[in-house]
């Protein structure tokens, strides 16, 4: 699963990667601090964003893989 955030000034970015097999990996900049992702099992996911600010203000989309 992979969680990106897009705004129109920075474009399309990858906030986390989460597989069954390992840790949830962050990218640069963003932490579980701020969007945590609880993976119940290879079908379920719940992602939520803790303390939202103005500046989290964007669209976000959510991308599987099945391989």
């Amino acid at each position: 699963m992979f969680l990106y955030q897009q705004t129109p000034i920075n474009g399309l970015k990858l906030i986390v990667s989460s597989t069954t097999w390992s840790e949830n990996s962050y990218e640069d900049g963003y932490s579980e601090a701020k969007f945590e992702v609880n993976r119940k099992d290879i079908v379920y996911t719940l992602i939520s964003i803790k303390n939202v600010t103005p500046k989290d203000e964007a669209t976000y989309f959510c991308a599987a893989s099945d391989h």
